[in-house]
C-alpha cells in the first residue's frame, strides 16, 4: 500500500475549513499505511439508559474511523460518502473510552470499503466490528 498523503494535523485542518462540528469529537493516535486508529473519550452524553455506550455512538465512531482512513490515503476528499455500514455488536461497551481501528480492504476508483475493530478501554474487549462502504467522487477533469 502508498504511504499517507495526510498527517493527522492535515485531516483536522481539513475538518476546520470543510467539517467544522466534527472536530474534537475523536482523536487520531495512529497513521499506517492501511489503518488508522482512533480514540473517543468517554463522555456522559453518548451514554443510553443501563449505562452502556450507545450504538448510534458506535457507528459513528466506526464512519468516521473510515472516512479518515480515506482522507490520509486519498487526500482532502470532502464529497466521499457513506453507502453501507453494517456493524456487529459483539458485547455491551461499559462507560469508558473507545478506540477504533480501521483497516481498508479495498480502495477502487468509485468504492472503498473498511474494516473497523472497536475496543473498550477497560480489558481492552473488542465491543463491535463493522465493516463500512464509501462511494468516491470521481476524479476532477483537466479543462
Amino acid at each position: 500500500m502508498a504511504a499517507p498523503v495526510m498527517t493527522a494535523d492535515d485531516i483536522d485542518r481539513f475538518l476546520a475549513a470543510h467539517f467544522p462540528q466534527a472536530r474534537g469529537w475523536t482523536r487520531i493516535t495512529a497513521i499506517r499505511d492501511d489503518e488508522v486508529d482512533l480514540a473517543l473519550p468517554f463522555s456522559a452524553d453518548n451514554l443510553r439508559p443501563g449505562g452502556t455506550l450507545s450504538g448510534p455512538t458506535l457507528m459513528a465512531l466506526a464512519d468516521t474511523a473510515v472516512y479518515f482512513l480515506l482522507l490520509s490515503r486519498l487526500g482532502p476528499v470532502a464529497l466521499a460518502v457513506t453507502t453501507s455500514l453494517t456493524i456487529n455488536f459483539l458485547r455491551r461497551p461499559p462507560p469508558a473510552e473507545l478506540t477504533a481501528t480501521a483497516r481498508l480492504l479495498k480502495l477502487g476508483t468509485r468504492l472503498a470499503v473498511g474494516e473497523v475493530h472497536i475496543r473498550s478501554a477497560v480489558g481492552d474487549e473488542l465491543v463491535a466490528q463493522a465493516s463500512v462502504t464509501y462511494a468516491l467522487p470521481p476524479p476532477a477533469r483537466a479543462a
